[in-house]
């Protein structure tokens, strides 16, 4: 038996995006509750909002957008790790407290622990980590901070590194109630054409 373990924050008007970017918001154009015949709205949004997947064209010139991303990798067994980091720090190969077991890996540090309130201490990915996760067959990597680089890197430096290894990205996740362990992932992009993002409905399928 199976069971879902839903790691997406809820997105609504006071979700945290990142300073500058497009907040969430909802227009209603009919709305049942006020006499239509159906409701209906439309969304404005930046497409990393939430838990979300980066597509290779948002840090890469000339590099795929997010509708020519392959699935394969936003889907199957996945590695939570928990890691001791503090606030402000990247995360590197020596705060592994054991081997890379799935080729995705979620880190839970606990450095954002507010989707709805936006910190810029969070932890982030290191260089070094990412070479250490692609040499072990890992296919994705992701976090539950807004990004894999600090806030003020300006040279994006992991997700320079992240091109060159062709790792996929998973941000925004939400892992506080996630025990470390195994699992399946579904965090499956929307086919977004030209976009840099996507938002994703991220869970984890635990067996039971």
């Amino acid at each position: 038996m199976s069971r879902l373990i839903d790691i997406s924050p809820l997105i609504h008007p006071g979700v945290a995006v990142w300073p500058g970017d497009v907040a969430f918001s909802r227009s209603v154009a009919l709305d049942i509750a006020q006499g239509d015949n159906l409701t209906l709205s439309s969304i404005t949004t930046t497409v990393h909002v939430g838990a979300h997947t980066d597509a290779p064209n948002h840090y890469g010139r000339g590099a795929p957008d997010m509708a020519g991303r392959d699935l394969d990798r936003y889907y199957g067994p996945c590695q939570v790790i928990a890691v001791d980091v503090g606030r402000g720090e990247r995360i590197r190969p020596e705060h592994l407290d054991g081997p890379v077991l799935a080729p995705r890996v979620l880190f839970r540090t606990g450095t954002f622990p507010d989707p709805d309130a936006f910190n810029h201490d969070f932890a982030s990915l290191s260089p070094e980590l990412v070479d250490h996760l692609a040499d072990r067959g890992v296919v994705l990597v992701g976090l539950d901070t807004p990004s894999v680089d600090l806030f003020d890197d300006k040279v994006l430096l992991s997700h320079n590194a992240l091109l060159r290894r062709d790792l996929g990205v998973l941000e925004g996740v939400v892992l506080d109630h996630v025990v470390p362990g195994l699992y399946t992932l579904i965090a499956l992009p929307l086919k977004l054409a030209g976009c840099d993002a996507s938002p994703v409905r991220a869970v984890l399928v635990a067996d039971e």
